[in-house]
């Protein structure tokens, strides 16, 4: 049976859509002033800096073996990813960056079923197949069409493992733990390395000079308050308004805004890249129109902490 959603929920599915979608044009404007880690470490200060009051409430909550948890998913969840990212988008379109974030939900399946031995059906393999051969063809084709190997891709292919790392360390060992919880804790364990870094060889301040400067700074910040911390309130909104599913289909509209977005800012998009990208959501698709047997599986976003488990 096919469940009627209101009006109101899908408006909410667009608006996180385009929210998640801007964050890869985000951080392309950041990089027009900022390096690459300046960029991330200044993302994840200010979204901890903004979880910080919710995540400080209920880290009584969180139990004495889960700590090594949250580390670990504070790594793979927001600090590597951040770096990854803004390291590929030095040498990637942003479109292209955003296409390829849709593997998340691959490798979510992947790492599942290779390391937590969750078992994966027919379909499942085929949609990993499907999917596979769609990142090539972001990988290896140009806009133009011609055969170019581009490395820093491989970045974002990366940063997509890290986030299937992330999901099925929060489904195996924080199933008690709301969103809200693990992403603002996390943030917090991960948060002195950000500073560390802003404190130390970071130059924010110094290049903080004329309005492309700025418009760099509040697009970073934006990403920071917006992108992370204010899109992971409304998904679990979004969850508890409508369900898993529902909210997850989010992941399908993330690449086309991004894509659509970078041709806004003059990126050339070839056939190749919407080849990729359409084999890509293909594959996401096929991979959990059945679900795993030990286990539910849900398209996941791309930031940290954005999980099918019901907020407290």
């Amino acid at each position: 049976m096919i469940q009627a959603h209101p009006l109101s929920s899908w408006a909410k599915l667009f608006l996180l859509a385009l929210v998640w979608g801007s964050s890869f044009w985000l951080i392309k404007t950041g990089l027009h002033t900022f390096t690459p880690p300046e960029v991330a470490a200044l993302r994840l200060a200010v979204a901890a800096a903004v979880l910080a009051p919710f995540a400080i409430v209920r880290i009584r909550r969180v139990r004495r073996h889960q700590w090594p948890v949250l580390l670990s998913i504070g790594m793979t969840g927001s600090l590597l990813p951040a770096f990854l990212f803004a390291l590929a988008q030095t040498q990637i379109d942003s479109g292209v960056t955003g296409a390829l974030n849709a593997l998340t939900p691959l490798f979510t399946l992947i790492i599942g079923a290779f390391i937590f031995r969750q078992v994966v059906t027919g379909p499942t393999l085929v949609g990993l197949v499907v999917g596979f051969v769609g990142t090539l063809l972001l990988v290896l084709m140009s806009a133009s069409g011609e055969f170019v190997v581009n490395g820093y891709a491989l970045f974002v292919v990366l940063a997509t493992i890290c986030y299937g790392a992330n999901v099925n360390l929060i489904r195996s060992f924080l199933p008690d733990q709301s969103p809200l919880t693990i992403t603002g804790v996390s943030l917090l364990m991960v948060l002195p390395v950000a500073c560390l870094y802003l404190l130390g060889p970071a130059e924010i301040l110094p290049k903080l000079h004329g309005v492309q400067a700025w418009t760099s700074f509040s697009a970073v910040i934006v990403l920071g308050v917006v992108g992370t911390a204010m899109a992971l309130i409304l998904f679990n909104h979004l969850v508890q308004v409508a369900n898993t599913v529902f909210a997850s289909s989010v992941t399908y509209l993330i690449p086309v805004v991004a894509m659509s977005l970078g041709v806004l800012d003059g990126e050339i998009i070839g056939v190749w890249q919407f080849a990729g990208m359409g084999l890509i959501l293909f594959g996401v698709w096929l991979a959990n129109r059945k679900p795993l047997a030990t286990a539910d599986v849900t398209p996941v976003a791309s930031e940290p902490g954005q999980n099918p488990l019901k907020d407290e």
